[in-house]
């Protein structure tokens, strides 16, 4: 996988982008009482093949408000993290990741109908926690410590530890997150300066040449004010 090499930016994707996520969950669940939809059918059914549709559609089905409204906000602030501090590979980790997360889920699911964006919530915070850990820079590595002492709980979902909940799904999501922290590369620009540099001079550094050998400020080094624009005043009489 070839590296991509980044800065970090903030542009209207990284707030558009999770924004336009959020709409969409919401206007399909207004769509399904506006019109007396059922549309949890068109969740992922395990090991059958008219439930594979559900790969596509069920991060877009929630089954109650709660429930909408518990995903809404990680899904949001996990893929703003995600298009600000990955935004090579962000678009790769949402839409490969709802395919993978979705057919683990169909392959390992229990005989139910697998709806909602856990899995696509999953994906992101484990993508966020272990490629922070692994790239070794700074500030990617302090983004998985905030994940972790914020959505750290959320680990214990990949376990079936709540009934009617789909945690084949949370599960599925975390795996595929962690599959997509080792196979991208992506390596985040580091700034340096020139003082970091092996064969930096001190003596030429343009602001070092302010300070004599004794640490004495000099306002003008190397005779500067030999080139200063110099103004004669004169002064008219009164009479």
């Amino acid at each position: 996988m070839m590296k991509s090499n980044y800065s970090f930016e903030f542009t209207s994707g990284v707030i558009g982008y999770p924004i336009l996520f959020v709409l969409l969950i919401w206007i399909t669940f207004w769509a399904e009482l506006r019109f007396g939809l059922n549309l949890k059918t068109y969740g992922i059914y395990p090991r059958e093949l008219n439930g594979l549709i559900g790969i596509f559609t069920s991060v877009f089905i929630h089954g109650s408000l709660s429930h909408l409204y518990n995903n809404t906000i990680p899904l949001f602030v996990l893929a703003i993290c995600l298009f600000y501090f990955y935004r090579p590979v962000a678009w790769k980790v949402t839409i490969f990741g709802i395919f993978l997360s979705g057919f683990i889920t169909w392959i390992i699911g229990k005989s139910a109908f697998h709806i909602g964006s856990s899995s696509l919530i999953y994906v992101f915070m484990s993508f966020l926690l272990f490629k922070g850990l692994i790239s070794k820079h700074y500030r990617l590595i302090a983004l998985s410590f905030i994940i972790v002492f914020f959505y750290g709980g959320m680990i214990w979902y990949i376990f079936p530890v709540k009934a009617k909940m789909s945690w084949e799904g949370h599960l599925s999501g975390f795996i595929t997150g962690l599959v997509f922290a080792f196979l991208y590369k992506t390596t985040p620009l580091v700034e340096s300066y020139s003082w970091e540099d092996e064969e930096y001079d001190k003596t030429e550094d343009p602001f070092m040449k302010h300070f004599d050998s004794n640490g004495n400020f000099i306002e003008f080094p190397d005779n500067e004010n030999d080139n200063d624009v110099k103004v004669n005043y004169k002064f008219k009489s009164d009479d």
